[in-house]
């Protein structure tokens, strides 16, 4: 339940018609009466201006994320997605990297409308199924919870807060830090593969990376933040091919890393590699959320080139050093810019009742 009354709703919807009313009764005044000063009009006209505004603010707010959004509605909402992804997490440690990694892809498309958890029909392939997202799973984890939350809340939980929700459960599961989850979104309708080609590339440079992120309003803290979820999970061997065969001309591996990591990574991950899901894990502790990352990148023994950029420039590197020193400041960081990241606008219209399928 939104915290704000709904009579501000129909009090901001007013304001306009009241400015109008009043500007025309001064334009349109008898000359024999008393007619106001010019600077009289100037103060009237910024008062309503001022309002006019106040009532747009006073929307926004009203359609803005809440943390209580469903405390009337849906109290049990979120004990009952924690129960469904705790279960999971039992069957299967990889399921919080793949909530986590899944979340991110969908709030950088279209914003966080759950457009990645649709499938593809006859006439459109869907996000999901656009390269960068082929190897998401644990897609039952999210229908599971939405069938949890219909059974006491029926069509009133959108996909896309069940998945930022699943997300915030998947690292304090994993021995992260917990959050309140602002609330309130809805679920969109269209689901493109071709625009998951916006999506961040394991392979982007540090400008490439600064780019992606500000265009959705996230800095380079959030960027440095954020990409500390690399914490939990899993690298193909595709993801990270580039640094360890044929990296330049004249050299065959990245000189960023360090060579006995290298090796070990070319091992896992030969040039003519066959074996299906050959991969290393994103850190060495790989089902723990914790700022091991952060160490592993000073020593040289990042996976992915974007990784590795982070370091690559003064100010990101000094963000680098900082979570690597103190896992505290790492987490209340990463709490920070999760809430920012998943409150990016997306353009739902509806709440699903399949998480899969537009209603």
């Amino acid at each position: 339940m939104n915290i704000y009354p709904y009579n501000t709703l129909s009090f901001s919807l007013q304001i306009p018609k009241l400015s109008l009313h009043l500007i025309h009764n001064i334009q349109e005044s008898p000359k024999s009466t008393l007619l106001p000063t010019m600077a009289a009009k100037n103060t009237i006209f910024s008062i309503l201006f001022g309002l006019v505004l106040l009532g747009v603010a006073r929307l926004n707010v009203i359609n803005a994320l809440s943390s209580n959004y469903y405390d009337q509605t849906c109290p049990q909402a979120e004990s009952a997605i924690t129960s469904v992804v705790k279960k999971a997490m039992l069957n299967d440690r990889t399921v919080p990297a793949a909530l986590l990694r899944m979340h991110f892809h969908d709030c950088f498309i279209r914003g966080c409308d759950a457009s990645v958890l649709l499938n593809s029909t006859g006439k459109n392939k869907a996000e999901k199924d656009g390269p960068p997202n082929i190897s998401l799973h644990a897609f039952y984890v999210i229908d599971n919870a939405k069938k949890a939350v219909e059974a006491v809340c029926p069509k009133t939980v959108s996909c896309a807060d069940i998945l930022a929700l699943a997300a915030r459960d998947a690292v304090t599961l994993s021995g992260g830090p917990t959050w309140d989850v602002p609330k309130g979104r809805k679920d969109g309708r269209i689901s493109k593969a071709t625009e998951t080609r916006q999506l961040p590339a394991p392979t982007f440079n540090i400008s490439q990376l600064q780019q992606s992120f500000s265009r959705r309003g996230l800095s380079m803290k959030d960027l440095v933040a954020l990409s500390g979820g690399h914490t939990l999970g899993f690298a193909h061997c595709s993801s990270f091919q580039n640094r360890i065969h044929n990296f330049a001309s004249k050299q065959s591996v990245d000189p960023t890393l360090k060579s006995s990591f290298a090796a070990s990574l070319k091992r896992v991950c030969p040039a003519q590699n066959t074996v299906k899901n050959a991969g290393a894990n994103l850190d060495s502790t790989p089902t723990t959320f914790d700022n091991r990352y952060y160490k592993l990148l000073l020593q040289g023994k990042s996976i992915f080139s974007s990784d590795q950029s982070l370091v690559t420039m003064a100010s990101t590197n000094a963000m680098v050093s900082k979570f690597a020193s103190s896992r505290q400041e790492f987490e209340k960081a990463f709490v920070k810019s999760m809430i920012k990241m998943s409150s990016i606008s997306g353009g739902g219209q509806e709440v699903r009742l399949d998480c899969r399928v537009v209603n």
